[in-house]
């Protein structure tokens, strides 16, 4: 094969927060709907927030940079290795902040 790949990574830390939860989850939070209500419905009473859509989802997860490498395709079986060996030759990682994350995998000519 021949041809390029562009391989965007993040480094994860042991410390990295990571939730996902459902939107009617949230919307149950006390807490939560008082905020909303609140903000967009200022001085209006006897009102219930929901949604239709139970099942959407709602990611929070600790920001990170996104670091990318060419490489050659026939290199896709090493896509990790090669993402790793990027980190360190970069000094990205540290002692709690080692592990790579493969974000997107994107082909080029």
């Amino acid at each position: 094969m021949d041809g390029k790949m562009i391989v965007t990574y993040k480094i994860l830390c042991k410390n990295d927060f990571n939730l996902e939860l459902t939107l009617q989850k949230l919307l149950e939070n006390e807490k939560v709907s008082k905020v909303i209500k609140s903000e967009f419905a200022k001085g209006i009473r006897n009102i219930d927030i929901f949604t239709k859509e139970v099942t959407s989802k709602i990611k929070i997860e600790t920001q990170k940079e996104l670091y990318q490498l060419e490489v050659d395709k026939n290199d896709f079986a090493d896509l990790i290795t090669l993402a790793e060996e990027d980190a360190k030759t970069r000094k990205l990682t540290k002692k709690d902040c080692a592990q790579i994350e493969l974000v997107n995998i994107e082909t080029i000519d």
